[in-house]
């Protein structure tokens, strides 16, 4: 690679020198300018022959950064510093302990959190705008790093050609959902003004030059009607001025100047009154500045307020009192729109010269007027609570130190934003995108490498849930967890099938009972609950069916109670053992029952609990009052009923069931796009002629839907073909039968 020429070097220098005379006397502390100097020796010998795509020495674009930082946002040396330092590449080219130990460690932590909100995937911003800004705050422990990143921007737009284009639709992408909300919050609006007037004419630059080309058309003519108006408030003031002068009060000077307003607020304007160019009523806006002494402030702009409401009809609900109660970022101000004419309103801005500074330059020309070392960033302390804290008023309130967020973001594959709070595991972030994610989760990727279901996340991690169908929740995932939501999903899933296993111990005491003549009864159940030392039935219910208690055990103790026709009743004779054995335990069944004939001898119902349709493969499954449930094979119950009461299993078959008969639910998971409802419905109804019992669909902030649709279906067939039509249906991400 080629070195500078010395023409370039030569001009290199000069932007340098003309840097340092455009942010002295911000910066010109001896021991402050020596460190600037070193860091940009050190860009200069790092950087030497390196250049932008628009042909230009890089070190131009460190050094209008340093300017800017300092010029038109209010920073410090070390924010020069870090400008120049901020593109070196400390993972491969230099280490951050290096930057450290020549520049300083304030330096480095600015540099490692710029490093780190650069690495941010902002691609949904749109979807998650106030998120990404919270996450920015959490990321960071230097508010420099993010103010420095608002500078790399404004660079940006204003030397496009220094961009690469697909770069640079990335950058207006992160400038319109991040930094104009940020830089609004502080307090930067000539920036804001600049950013949103870039953006516009990046986004929509027809509209744009249409705007411009009417403002153009009609200029002399609010020119004039402008200069009319501030003719005639100045007179009223003046006039204010002369009776306070007569009473013996303070004495004020003032100024008028004014504006049309920018292009982009006269196109938010059109857009949010439905209007043409033409009929937006206020256009046009006037400044009064005035000059007093600052314990004379809110008297003096009330005054003014007074002279030009007394001469032009004010609009009540336009007023904006910002001196009373200043905003979060210290912009005060005293706002007010009265009407010219029939068709013509101006809105006026009532401020002192104080005021005006710092609505130009934000919140470090807020700690100029109190008295601070101009090279301090004392300011800085508050930037993250005015952005924290979108309602706070008091600008006075704030100097503690404000710490980290104690909430972190993830990332999922496709780029959306998860809040959870600090300590997070994997299970918590996979019970965050879904219940079933939660309760199949088995480990995750996060940035790529695998870690099981108990690592804990740190702010901005991408992570990819892995699931397992074989993978279900346990009691002590509850110690794996922190999230309120995680825990109640947990803790309903367990009391759920807590239930089904009490169920079933039930069934089996009750047969065992049966066998023994004795009575099932709350007398015989109270018993066995105090011999085992339990709290109530459903305790001795699971307790029999996880075989916690032997049933043996049981037996014994009833044995002892009611005497030795317990005994007997359980041993079976043997020409029952043998019948049992050639029908498979059902000596009335036949060997496969078939399901949809007219049979007179056997009651069966199909089992809610995975509702089975002709064409599943299923199972029979023998209830303690001598019912047969039919279930899936692949029923959640179906593993236990078969591995504890495989005795009571008997084999099924469909046969004969009349179509369109049988229940069936499908769960729909996809985005939320205009007319997406209907058109499934009408795949379901219409093209399908399937009956629609129950339909259910809930959205969630982010644009996703989760919907619930109970079918009356002919059969597996039926249903797999309407899954298929619906699946192919555009936004649609997941369809799944769920029972």
């Amino acid at each position: 690679m080629a070195s500078y020429s010395s023409l370039e070097l030569l001009s290199i220098q000069r932007a340098y020198e003309e840097m340092l005379a455009d942010i002295n006397p911000s910066v010109n502390a001896p021991e402050h300018l020596a460190l600037i100097d070193k860091a940009f020796r050190y860009c200069l010998e790092k950087y030497d022959g390196c250049y932008l795509p628009s042909g230009k020495a890089y070190m131009f674009h460190l050094i209008d950064m340093a300017r800017i930082a300092v010029v038109e946002v209010g920073l410090g040396y070390i924010s020069v510093v870090a400008a120049f330092l901020h593109g070196i590449d400390y993972k491969n080219d230099v280490s951050i302990k290096e930057l450290q130990d020549q520049f300083g460690r304030t330096v480095a932590i600015v540099l490692e959190d710029f490093s780190q909100i650069s690495k941010l995937d902002t691609e949904k911003v749109a979807y998650n705008s106030d998120n990404f800004q919270v996450m920015f705050l959490s990321l960071i422990d230097d508010m420099r790093a993010v103010l420095l990143k608002i500078v790399h921007r404004v660079y940006d737009v204003r030397n496009q050609n220094d961009v690469l284009p697909d770069r640079l639709a990335k950058y207006f992408h992160e400038i319109k959902y991040i930094y104009i909300p940020i830089v609004h919050r502080l307090g930067l609006y000539k920036l804001k003004a600049e950013l949103e007037e870039k953006l516009m004419l990046y986004e929509n630059p027809a509209m744009f030059q249409e705007i411009k080309a009417k403002i153009e058309a009609t200029h002399e003519a609010r020119k004039k009607t402008a200069e009319d108006f501030i003719s005639r408030i100045s007179e009223s003031i003046d006039a204010e001025l002369e009776r306070t002068k007569k009473n013996g009060k303070h004495k004020y000077a003032y100024s008028v100047k004014w504006r049309l307003k920018s292009i982009p607020s006269i196109y938010a304007k059109m857009k949010a009154q439905n209007v043409p160019f033409e009929e937006v009523y206020d256009l046009m806006a006037a400044r009064v500045i005035i000059r007093c002494a600052l314990k004379d402030e809110q008297e003096c702009c009330w005054s003014v307020y007074s002279a030009i409401t007394n001469l032009f009809e004010p609009m009540p609900e336009r007023l904006r009192d910002w001196i009373t109660k200043p905003k979060a970022s210290g912009y005060e101000s005293l706002h007010t729109t009265v009407k010219y004419d029939d068709k013509l309103w101006f809105e006026v801005q009532i401020r002192t010269t104080r005021m005006d500074d710092i609505a130009e330059t934000g919140q470090a020309a807020h700690y100029l007027y109190k008295g601070e070392k101009e090279t301090s960033e004392e300011w800085l302390l508050n930037v993250r609570e005015v952005l924290e804290n979108p309602g706070l008023v008091s600008f006075e309130n704030s100097y503690k130190k404000i710490y980290k967020s104690d909430k972190i973001f993830i990332f999922t594959p496709e780029g959306d934003l998860k809040q959870l709070p600090l300590g997070s595991t994997v299970l918590d972030f996979a019970y965050e995108i879904h219940t079933r994610v939660g309760e199949t989760c088995n480990g995750a990727r996060v940035n790529g490498r695998m870690v099981p279901i108990r690592h804990e996340l740190n702010n901005g991690d991408r992570v990819e849930v892995i699931t397992s169908k074989k993978q279900s929740p346990r009691a002590d995932w509850l110690n794996v967890v922190v999230t309120e939501k995680a825990k109640n999903k947990i803790r309903r899933y367990l009391k759920e099938e807590e239930l089904k296993e009490s169920e079933m111990g039930k069934g089996l005491l009750q047969r065992r009972l049966k066998n023994w003549k004795l009575p099932f009864s709350e007398t015989v159940v109270d018993m066995l609950v105090r011999e085992f030392k339990l709290e109530n039935s459903l305790q001795l219910y699971h307790q029999i069916s996880t075989e916690k208690i032997d049933i043996t055990d049981v037996k014994h103790f009833l044995t002892i109670k009611f005497g030795e026709m317990a005994e007997k009743a359980e041993r079976p004779a043997p020409e029952q053992i043998e019948s049992n054995k050639k029908d498979g335990g059902q000596s009335e069944m036949e060997e496969s029952l078939s399901i949809g004939e007219d049979i007179d001898h056997v009651t069966y119902k199909l089992a809610k609990c995975c509702n089975p349709i002709p064409g599943d493969r299923v199972f029979g499954f023998v209830t303690s009052d001598g019912t047969i449930s039919i279930h899936r094979t692949n029923c959640p119950n179906a593993k236990g009923l078969q591995q504890r009461y495989g005795y009571r299993i008997i084999k099924v078959k469909w046969n004969g069931m009349e179509s369109n008969v049988s229940q069936a639910t499908i769960s729909i998971h996809g985005h939320d796009v205009m007319g997406l409802l209907g058109r499934i419905t009408k795949i379901i109804s219409e093209d399908l002629q399937v009956n629609m019992k129950n339909i259910m669909f809930n959205t969630d902030k982010e644009g996703f839907f989760q919907g619930k649709i109970v079918l009356q279906i002919a059969d597996v067939a039926a249903l797999e073909q309407l899954m298929d039509k619906i699946k192919s249906v555009e936004g649609i991400i997941d369809v799944i039968r769920i029972d």
